[in-house]
C-alpha cells in the first residue's frame, strides 16, 4: 500500500458545473441557520444542549455508545465507574474542546500549535491517552481492521518526515480566501483526515475544525455549525468519500457530498434552534408565572445550560454568579418541580441533595422521548 500524497492547495481541477448549484444550495440553508443563530441572546447558554448532541455524535462516529441525557446524568454525579463512563469522558473532552477553541478565536486565528492544544484537551485522561496527545507523530500509522499490518492497510497517509511541510502548507491554505468558503471548509476537513497527524483523535478534532474554519471566516456569527449527525447518518458514505480522494483523486464526489450534508444539517439545526428559542421563551413566562421571582432569567439560563442537575450545585452556582441566597435556589426549584417544569430524578437523601431535569431540553437535544 502506497502512502498518500496530499494534493497541492487550492485544487484547480473541480468540477463547476456539477458543484455550483449545490454550493449555491448550501450556503443559502447556511446563511438562513445564521440568520437564526445571530437572534439567538445567549448562544453560549441556550444551545448549550446543541453542542453536547455534537460531542456525543462525532464521538459516536469512532465507537462510543453513550447518549446524551447519559452523558448530562453523569456530570450530575448520577453513572458510576465503567465503559460507559470512559465513553462520556470522551465527549466532555470533546465539548470541552469545542469551548476553548471559541474562546481562542475569539483572538486568534487557526494555528498548528492550537490544533495540537484541541488535541490535548481531546485526548486528556481518556483511551488513547498514551499515544503523545498533542503532538503531531513522529511515527507511520495507517488505517485498517484492527491488527492488520501495513501490507493490508485500506489507506496509509503521509510519511512522518514530511508531516509537518504538509501541515504547514494546509495552514496556509486555512488563511487564503479559495473561490468558495463552504468548499475550502471542504477540502480543509478532508485533507486534514488524510494527513493524520495524530496517533489517534484525527476524525473528532477534524469535525471540531469545522465550525471554527466557518466562523473564522466570517460564515458564521458563532462557531456553532454541527455536522456529526448527517456524518454519523451517513458514516458508510463519509469514509468511502474521503478514501476516494486518496485511491481515485475525487475531490468532486467527496465536496458534493459536504455541501449537502451541509445543506441538510442546516435545515435541521435550525428548526432546532427555532425550536429551542421557542421553548426558551415558553419557559420564561411560565416560570415567571410559577414563582413570580426576579431571578426568572438566571435560573432558566441556568437550567438551560446545564438540564440535569444536582439542586444544591445549582444553588451554589446561582450564589456565585448571581448573589441569589443559597435558601432561595431550592425553594424555587421545588414549585418548578410541583409545577411539572422540572422532573425529581433521584430525591434527596442525607447530605445528597435531589438530582433533578428539564425534560422537555433533553429530549429536543436528544431528538427523542428519554426522559
Amino acid at each position: 500500500m502506497q502512502r498518500f500524497e496530499p494534493h497541492t492547495l487550492p485544487l484547480t481541477d473541480l468540477d463547476w458545473r456539477q458543484l455550483l448549484p449545490l454550493v449555491g444550495q448550501a450556503n443559502a440553508a447556511l446563511a438562513r441557520y445564521d440568520g437564526l443563530l445571530a437572534g439567538v441572546p445567549n448562544p453560549a447558554v441556550m444551545l448549550s444542549p446543541l453542542t453536547t448532541q455534537e460531542a456525543v455524535l462525532s464521538s459516536r462516529i469512532e465507537g462510543t455508545q453513550a447518549t446524551v441525557d447519559e452523558v448530562l446524568e453523569q456530570e450530575a454525579g448520577l453513572l458510576k465507574e465503567g465503559e460507559k463512563f470512559k465513553d462520556i469522558q470522551e465527549i466532555s473532552n470533546y465539548r470541552q474542546a469545542l469551548y476553548r477553541g471559541r474562546e481562542y478565536l475569539k483572538d486568534y486565528p487557526i494555528r498548528l500549535a492550537f490544533v495540537r492544544q484541541l488535541h490535548r484537551t481531546l485526548m486528556s485522561s481518556v483511551r488513547g491517552r498514551d499515544k503523545t496527545p498533542g503532538e503531531f507523530r513522529r511515527d507511520q500509522n495507517w488505517i485498517g481492521k484492527e491488527g492488520c499490518p501495513i501490507e493490508e492497510a485500506d489507506f496509509v497517509p503521509p510519511n512522518p518526515i514530511q508531516l509537518l511541510d504538509h501541515l504547514r502548507a494546509w495552514e496556509t491554505y486555512l488563511d487564503s480566501d479559495d473561490v468558495d468558503f463552504l468548499i475550502q471548509t471542504a477540502v480543509v476537513h478532508a485533507q486534514f483526515e488524510l494527513l493524520h497527524p495524530f496517533m489517534d483523535g484525527n476524525g473528532r478534532i477534524g469535525r471540531i475544525l469545522i465550525p471554527l474554519f466557518l466562523y473564522q471566516k466570517k460564515v458564521l456569527s458563532q462557531p456553532m455549525f454541527y455536522l456529526s449527525e448527517y456524518l454519523e447518518n451517513h458514516r458508510e458514505e463519509y469514509y468511502a468519500r474521503l478514501k476516494s480522494i486518496s485511491a481515485e483523486n475525487d475531490w468532486n464526489g467527496w465536496i458534493a457530498f459536504f455541501l449537502r450534508a451541509t445543506m441538510t444539517q442546516a435545515m435541521q439545526n435550525s428548526q432546532r434552534v427555532a425550536a429551542i428559542q421557542a421553548l426558551y421563551e415558553e419557559m420564561k413566562r411560565a416560570i415567571h408565572e410559577t414563582t413570580h421571582s426576579q431571578y426568572t432569567v438566571h435560573l432558566l439560563d441556568a437550567i438551560f445550560s446545564k438540564p440535569i442537575f444536582r439542586t444544591s450545585e445549582l444553588a451554589q452556582r446561582l450564589k456565585d454568579e448571581h448573589g441569589i441566597h443559597e435558601k432561595t435556589a431550592p425553594a424555587l426549584l421545588r414549585r418548578l418541580r410541583d409545577a411539572g417544569i422540572l422532573r425529581e430524578i433521584q430525591p434527596g437523601a442525607g447530605r445528597r441533595s435531589a438530582t433533578m431535569c428539564f425534560p422537555r431540553l433533553v429530549n429536543l437535544a436528544e431528538g427523542r422521548e428519554v426522559l
